[in-house]
């Protein structure tokens, strides 16, 4: 290869780095402002792969959704699972909730539970009353079969306004 094409292909690279970081702090920084409710999406792995073979490891799911808000609370109208299809698993609401300021509800999908593959996920509707600070989302992953134990965790991310 030559130079040329050496530095075209590594301008390429930071070029594409770059506009990851600036889409990343756009995302985070829209997650960060005052808002009177969003949707949310939660990334969620109710299994991985291991190994050569693609073995598949079972996890146990727990969302938290944490109301960062300390003097407001905020209503959660829709908990959704889906799986790695985008089908529809399971509504975890019946009515709407209320979170009081600082307050935080879990949901947990078992590790027997294989249904939503390793491309599920959560959508939550989120909205308040007046302007305030949007809830944590997390997504922790956690398996402890035989003597491998494995656990991590992501982060929901908004993709837009909730619905009525």
């Amino acid at each position: 290869m030559t130079v040329k094409a050496r530095h075209h292909y590594g301008m390429t690279a930071v070029l594409a780095v770059l506009l990851v970081a600036v889409t990343t702090f756009g995302a985070e920084a829209a997650a960060d402002r005052p808002s009177q409710g969003q949707t949310l999406y939660i990334p969620v792995y109710s299994h991985i792969y291991s190994g050569d073979r693609e073995k598949p490891v079972y996890l146990a799911v727990t969302l938290s959704i944490r109301n960062t808000d300390p003097h407001e609370a905020i209503t959660l109208t829709t908990v959704d699972y889906y799986n790695s299809e985008g089908h529809l698993i399971q509504h975890y609401l019946d009515r709407p909730l209320d979170l009081p300021p600082m307050a935080t509800v879990r949901y947990v999908v078992k590790e027997s539970d294989k249904a939503g593959g390793s491309g599920a996920n959560f959508i939550v509707h989120w909205q308040a009353a007046s302007a305030v600070n949007p809830p944590l989302t997390e997504s922790i992953m956690i398996s402890t079969a035989s003597q491998l134990g494995i656990s991590f965790s992501s982060r929901g991310v908004p993709i837009g306004a909730p619905t009525p």
